[in-house]
């Protein structure tokens, strides 16, 4: 009789388990591609977000990024863009670039928030940094993004 609660339990804890393996893995931070862009002297370690899917998952769920790493969000084509904060954990600051490689505005950005943070005209990439990045370079709207996917 004592055998047959703990092959309930046995069988309940793997049930429990697999419900919840599934949801851990749709949180765990998805690596992408790199390349190496240049802002300027400034060198960065950008992974590239190119697909629909990819950049909706951005760096959502990420606990850190490195001094000089980043994301570029490729659109494809100049486009109307908006970016926000969901289910992203660590503060981050946002370049809107153009088909050129030029910034068109930087924006800084909140974790955990669903504010929208837009370019102020269509363009065709996003670039985000750790919050304060470009401007503890001195990298503001104006200026050149190199190496930038096409």
């Amino acid at each position: 009789m004592t055998a047959r609660p703990l092959i309930s339990l046995t069988s309940l804890a793997a049930a429990l388990l697999g419900a919840i393996a599934p949801m851990a893995a749709a949180q765990q931070p998805s690596r992408f591609p790199v390349i190496t862009l240049n802002a300027g002297m400034h060198v960065i370690r950008a992974e590239v977000a190119a697909t629909e899917a990819e950049r909706q998952q951005g760096l959502m769920y990420r606990e850190k990024m490195g001094p000089n790493e980043g994301m570029v969000f490729n659109f494809g084509a100049p486009a109307s863009v908006c970016m926000w904060m969901k289910n992203t954990y660590i503060p981050l600051s946002v370049a809107f670039i153009d088909d050129h490689g030029k910034i068109v505005n930087i924006e800084d950005m909140q974790p955990q928030t669903t504010d929208s943070h837009c370019a102020k005209k269509p363009i065709r990439y996003a670039l985000e940094m750790n919050q304060g990045w470009f401007r503890q370079k001195n990298i503001k709207p104006g200026m050149t993004i190199e190496g930038l996917p096409r």
